[in-house]
């Protein structure tokens, strides 16, 4: 059993010392909420992501994903994917396989610009026909390691056997974070 835990305890070490950033972030819109932790830079290099939004009206949802970003000057553009759970009120439970691009820009130190737009086709989705979201804002780092972000956010699972549609979200949010 020691062995089990010294070998955990080494890899965990390993790990944290590749990483070089953790965040956290809560996000509040219209009738829903957003919960998002991430490991890595998100705007340099290869970062690590999960989420859990949930409409008061349409369901939940889950993501595990990955991203790789390429910083430009001042912008930065990405290429990611995700693992998602899908659980809408008016569908079945299931899964999708997301892919998806963004884009950042530091307008100035403590000010910075995003967009991200992940979807999955039906091939890639299970439970349901489609899903999709798309996320612009913008974030401001009140001080470290203290920011908050405002924007507007789409989070919509299209439903099979001719079934209403769930939108997890659709409007503006108010959101803080930390990110260390």
């Amino acid at each position: 059993m020691r062995k089990y835990l010294l070998a955990g305890a080494m890899g965990a070490m390993l790990f944290a010392g590749t990483a070089n950033a953790a965040s956290v972030n809560f996000q509040v819109g219209d009738h829903y909420t957003d919960l998002r932790g991430g490991l890595g830079n998100p705007n340099s290099g290869l970062s690590f992501n999960g989420n859990w939004a949930r409409s008061d009206h349409d369901g939940q949802m889950g993501t595990l994903g990955a991203k790789f970003a390429l910083p430009l000057g001042p912008f930065s553009a990405s290429v990611g994917g995700k693992a998602v759970y899908l659980s809408p009120k008016d569908g079945d439970d299931g899964a999708a396989l997301a892919g998806g691009v963004g884009l950042n820009w530091d307008v100035l130190p403590s000010l910075s610009l995003y967009g991200e737009l992940y979807g999955s086709p039906e091939g890639l989705t299970s439970g349901s026909e489609s899903y999709y979201e798309a996320d612009v804002g913008a974030q401001l780092t009140v001080f470290k390691p203290l920011h908050v972000n405002a924007g507007y956010r789409v989070i919509e699972i299209e439903n099979s056997h001719h079934r209403n549609n769930n939108k997890l979200a659709d409007g503006f949010y108010l959101g803080a974070g930390l990110s260390f």
